[in-house]
């Protein structure tokens, strides 16, 4: 399937951007930007969640839940138009966030907002609306796929873009770079240029804002 960031450029991404650009009052371009760094930061921290029996099977149960089977996909207009945004949908986002980046969420919204020069709080809000709208993606491709709670890592591999020899550089730039067992800290240390090497997140970031 498409990978996360080719998703972000679909009619499904595109309606995504507006409706947190007028929820924010921030550019749909500065919108983008912070979608295009924080979606691949929170699926590579449910990945590293879901490497272990524990976290693949909260994940697998998260997933069959009917909130996130889809379905949110074709109401995205409703819950999105119109300049307000849906308060089930930012409550369940929290939750979600809350659970994937634990007491990291914090650290990873002000990375991201100091690269992107959008607030922390539109940052945040941003996520927010995005988080249950990624369960939505993942929900209706495992469903799809018929995936197990075996086959988690790869569902989550796949949308992650792993296939592809681009987006497998920035994987492997996911996986824990200093050796802590912490993801978010490397990824949010390469969001904020910590790690250069070329096809990291770092290299991954610049190609996004034409750096």
């Amino acid at each position: 399937m498409a990978s996360i960031l080719d998703l972000l450029s679909s009619d499904l991404g595109k309606q995504l951007i507006s409706g947190a650009s007028a929820q924010t009052g921030q550019s749909e371009d500065k919108t983008a930007n912070v979608l295009s760094m924080a979606l691949p930061v929170i699926l590579g921290a449910m990945q590293r969640n879901a490497a272990t029996p524990q976290g693949a099977e909260s994940l697998n149960n998260a997933l069959n839940d009917n909130r996130h089977d889809g379905s949110i996909l074709d109401q995205l207009g409703g819950l999105l138009g119109g300049g307000s945004t849906d308060s089930n949908l930012l409550n369940d986002g929290a939750g979600i966030l809350k659970h994937v980046l634990g007491g990291n969420q914090q650290k990873v919204e002000q990375n991201i907002s100091k690269t992107s020069g959008v607030d922390a709080g539109s940052v945040a809000q941003i996520i927010k609306m995005a988080a249950p709208i990624l369960m939505g993606v993942l929900g209706s491709q495992k469903r799809k796929d018929n995936v197990g709670q075996g086959g988690i890592g790869d569902l989550l591999g796949s949308v992650l873009g792993k296939n592809t020899n681009h987006d497998q550089s920035f994987l492997e730039s996911l996986l824990d770079a200093d050796g802590d067992g912490s993801v978010i800290d490397d990824v949010a240390g390469m969001v904020m240029g910590g790690n250069k090497k070329k096809g990291g997140l770092g290299g991954l970031l610049g190609g996004l804002f034409g750096r």
